[in-house]
């Protein structure tokens, strides 16, 4: 079984992804955590964790990890200062250390517009911010997937979506579908070395990636 770390584990979609790899058969979720508070969450689901902060060391929390799921983010209330901490240069930090334990493949949630930040001045920090991870992850040479989401809502999924390098069009997704994307998206030869586009759709999870990577 694989082990599978997963950042941003106490956010909205990060708990969904843990939920989902926490029925499967072939991975293992280990939840990367800040604090003791956040422990009983993952004790209730038998859910290992580590700890550890995406702001300091996190090398220690790569030992037997298979595979990662980068979900972090700063959130919508803090300021530019932590977009960049966390969303940039936390997740530059999860890369480096990926690659030196030798990750078999790195999964990046990142966001729709990061191509082109300064078309959207309202999220320009943030979009710069994923943009230069984003771009981090594409030249380390580890196997990666880059998902880039419409806005996100808490609707309930219905594995449905439409999926494509550029989309060239705005809208949402549920965070219940993004997060079953990104657990699919673990597998090696799903969207491997991609980075694509997310919204709702009409067109099954699994049969769009399979799409999607035939056609790369």
């Amino acid at each position: 079984m694989e082990r599978i770390l997963i950042a941003g584990a106490t956010g909205h979609t990060g708990k969904r992804v843990i939920e989902i790899l926490n029925n499967t058969q072939n991975f293992k979720p280990i939840a990367m955590i800040r604090d003791e508070s956040q422990k009983q969450i993952f004790d209730d689901m038998e859910v290992e964790t580590v700890f550890a902060d995406l702001e300091k060391d996190i090398e220690h929390a790569f030992k037997k990890i298979d595979r990662v799921i980068f979900a972090a983010g700063s959130g919508s209330k803090t300021g530019p200062d932590k977009t960049t901490s966390v969303d940039q240069e936390g997740a530059k930090k999860m890369v480096d250390a990926a690659k030196k334990f030798k990750v078999k493949k790195f999964i990046m949630l990142s966001a729709m517009g990061t191509d082109n930040p300064s078309q959207n001045k309202d999220l320009e920090h943030y979009l710069n911010a994923k943009k230069e991870a984003d771009d981090y992850l594409v030249d380390s040479g580890i196997p990666y997937t880059i998902v880039r989401p419409g806005a996100l809502n808490d609707d309930l999924g219905l594995a449905k979506v439409k999926i494509a390098p550029k989309l060239e069009e705005r809208g949402e997704i549920s965070r219940d579908d993004v997060a079953f994307l990104l657990v699919m998206c673990l597998a090696d030869p799903l969207a491997k070395n991609m980075a694509f586009e997310a919204l709702e759709g009409e067109e099954s999870i699994k049969s769009a990636l399979i799409e999607l990577s035939q056609n790369n």
